[in-house]
């Protein structure tokens, strides 16, 4: 049996700041190039006017589809081998280097057809490579939190993250992509001056990437180096994880299946939200990135009141309501048309995104049997990634089968309500008991 290794000392102030700036740089894949800039300029220009019958969104979906499928064969193996110690550093700095490699080749594609397929490889690659980022990235938590802290500090990481994507998105809108040009007048023929967004993205989560990947605190490598987890092995220990926990914990299975369901269908609301803003709605490209801006506020707002909610009415409550509200809003967002609808109804949605995603994470530690915590985030996160080809599946199933881009809302909505269906069986902990 191998010794472990001593753990390296606590994280300083610095160092818990350092790790925060990585959801602050990675807010240039997930809010500028899935979201909001160039899936719409890959979907809206590049494949307006793609031959054949099956149109560029539903592209987009199947493509994001494989790249969820592909997230969920390796996330398990991944998630292992971010937890060895001595590793976790070295594996973040793998996924972001790659992750900012393919954003700085989507910087080429052009705004012609025959570059739609290049430009769909490179997203979905990115999405693929970021989420695994995501991974290795929150192994670190454990390092640079306590268990009397763990909650502020991945709360600040999260926050984070919505501010980072507003400050970029504002200033990518006002200094490139807003009417001709942005205030620096560059260019706009052939999307230079998207592709020059996207480069500039790229720089932002390389920069701000820096400072975990240089300082973060790292434990020593142990002294003998454990034999390597194969892929096979690797599943039969997941299998016996969930195993064990179902023997004694029936009801935190349960949970862990019903939130990956409605987590995917979050994830499908940000990747496709923007691209049915300008096919659907009518929607000026430029104009996404101030429609961005304020869905992150209307989120970070939702999250925080959320946050109050949960320790006076239960978590689970919050989950089921704020599910409700999405899927209200989702459904007249399916009836209705024009751009001031898109803006009342997708913002008011989105003020229920924060309020899920904030609850989700409360009520898994109020399940947590005492001791089982890090084995039940890890369970987690890997089966938030097990079915996170659903949602962009059924958006290009949707949108292919009713020849129609709307039509690609109802996947969405789907999920949705398979996800809140999962979950109202699923019996809540005893009264506000709190995980420390």
């Amino acid at each position: 049996m191998t010794a472990p290794a001593a753990p390296a000392g606590p994280a300083t102030r610095g160092q818990v700041l350092a790790w925060a700036l990585w959801d602050w740089a990675s807010a240039a894949f997930h809010a500028v190039t899935l979201t909001f800039v160039f899936s719409v300029y890959l979907v809206g220009s590049v494949g307006a006017d793609l031959p054949g019958t099956v149109s560029a969104q539903a592209w987009l979906g199947y493509g994001l589809g494989a790249a969820g499928l592909t997230i969920a064969l390796l996330a398990p193996v991944v998630g292992r081998g971010a937890d060895a110690p001595g590793r976790r550093r070295w594996w973040l700095g793998v996924w972001t280097v790659l992750t900012i490699a393919v954003m700085a080749g989507m910087a080429g594609v052009r705004d012609e057809p025959s570059w739609f397929w290049l430009g769909l490889a490179l997203l979905a690659s990115g999405a693929v490579f970021a989420e695994l980022g995501q991974v290795s990235y929150n192994a670190l938590l454990p390092r640079v939190s306590t268990p009397a802290t763990i909650g502020r500090v991945s709360g600040l990481g999260w926050a984070m993250g919505y501010l980072g994507g507003i400050v970029l998105l504002l200033g990518l809108y006002v200094g490139l992509l807003a009417g001709d040009g942005g205030l620096l007048g560059v260019p706009t023929e052939d999307g230079f001056a998207v592709r020059l967004a996207i480069l500039v993205a790229a720089a932002w989560f390389a920069m701000f990437a820096l400072p975990v990947l240089l300082t973060f605190p790292d434990d020593p490598p142990p002294a003998v180096r454990p034999p390597r987890t194969g892929v096979v092995a690797a599943y039969r220990a997941l299998l016996r994880d969930v195993r064990e926990l179902y023997r004694d914990a029936p009801h935190t299975v349960y949970y862990l299946g019903a939130s990956a369901v409605f987590r995917d269908g979050l994830v499908a609301i940000f990747s496709f939200g923007a691209v049915l803003a300008v096919t659907v709605y009518g929607i000026a490209p430029g104009d996404v990135l101030v429609f961005g801006v304020a869905a992150n506020v209307a989120a970070a707002l939702g999250a925080l009141v959320a946050g109050r909610l949960d320790d006076v009415v239960g978590p689970k409550n919050v989950i089921v309501w704020a599910l409700a509200g999405m899927l209200a809003c989702g459904i007249t967002l399916l009836l209705v048309s024009g751009p001031t609808m898109f803006w009342v109804f997708g913002t008011a949605l989105t003020v229920f995104v924060g309020p899920v995603q904030a609850s989700s994470r409360t009520y898994l530690a109020r399940l947590c049997p005492p001791g089982r915590e890090g084995q039940l985030f890890g369970l987690y996160a890997t089966t938030g990634r097990a079915v996170s080809f659903l949602s962009p599946t059924l958006v290009g199933l949707f949108t292919t089968m009713f020849g129609s881009d709307r039509a690609g809302i109802a996947g969405i909505l789907l999920v949705l309500a398979a996800g809140l269906l999962l979950l109202l069986p699923v019996q809540a902990p005893a009264p506000y008991r709190t995980a420390e």
